[in-house]
């Protein structure tokens, strides 16, 4: 581990730790403090945007594990910030098991630290693109019976692929490999058409050098040919709320997400 530890570049930003800035976290850098800095300074309200997207995924994981999926694979993981997924499917079903997988080092490193010991879940360095790599690896199958239903989670990732990239293809080839009662959650960015999207977008490819944002129908079409379960794709604050939600703000009307099932 201590070798590992040299790939935690702290003179590049890294998106895993810009997230943990913004939802509060400390296990960031100086270089994605800087740029956390411009959403919070630049454009206030923007970190909404993060919250949302988080608890949005709070009450995904819960409603999966509630329909008795207790294993889950949750690609482009991030670091695990306080009730990440395995916390939420455990307290849903003690025996749940997650796999996080991440293609930057430095989260991963610091993913493996934090959740040494918990012998149920594993983290791996890997590019969500490569869902046979993923699916194949020896620690993933270890602890994941994929003959039995899984919880497939891309939050807060896809929209960081391009559309030279494909990004509906990793969930295409996730709904062949996995058993039927599976579920699929997406979580992304939505294109407001509005000064605000604009705004943040542009800050997101300045700093980072990728992003897209899509329509709700470019998003939906993520889906594939998986189920869309209720409410469809709607912004997250509206995603099955606990309680009477409130008029999403215009901050909170740009993080979208839905949940479907493989049949």
């Amino acid at each position: 581990m201590a070798d590992r530890a040299i790939e935690d570049d702290q003179s590049k930003p890294s998106i895993a730790r810009i997230y943990d800035y913004l939802l509060g976290g400390h296990d960031n850098h100086p270089v994605d403090r800087a740029i956390g800095d411009i959403f919070i300074n630049d454009l206030p309200g923007s970190p909404a945007i993060a919250r949302a997207n988080r608890q949005a995924l709070i009450r995904a994981v819960g409603a999966i594990a509630d329909e008795g999926v207790s294993q889950f694979v949750d690609l482009g993981s991030g670091l695990p910030t306080e009730d990440n997924v395995h916390q939420v499917a455990q307290r849903h079903s003690p025996d749940a098991r997650v796999v996080y997988v991440d293609h930057d080092p430095s989260a991963v490193v610091r993913s493996r630290a934090l959740l040494a010991g918990d012998e149920r879940t594993v983290v791996i360095e890997a590019d969500l693109r490569d869902p046979e790599r993923i699916h194949g690896d020896p620690a993933v199958r270890a602890l994941i019976d994929f003959d039995r239903p899984v919880g497939v989670i891309f939050s807060g990732v896809l929209h960081h692929l391009n559309d030279s990239e494909r990004p509906a293809e990793p969930v295409r080839r996730w709904a062949e490999l996995v058993a039927p009662g599976s579920r699929f959650y997406i979580s992304h960015f939505r294109s407001g058409r509005n000064g605000e999207t604009r705004a943040v977008e542009q800050k997101l490819q300045a700093s980072l050098g990728r992003g897209r944002w899509r329509t709700d129908e470019e998003i939906a079409a993520l889906f594939g040919d998986l189920e869309l379960l209720e409410p469809g794709v709607v912004p997250c604050t509206l995603w099955r709320p606990e309680g009477v939600p409130g008029e999403p703000t215009v901050w909170e009307q740009l993080i979208t997400c839905g949940l479907a099932a493989k049949r």
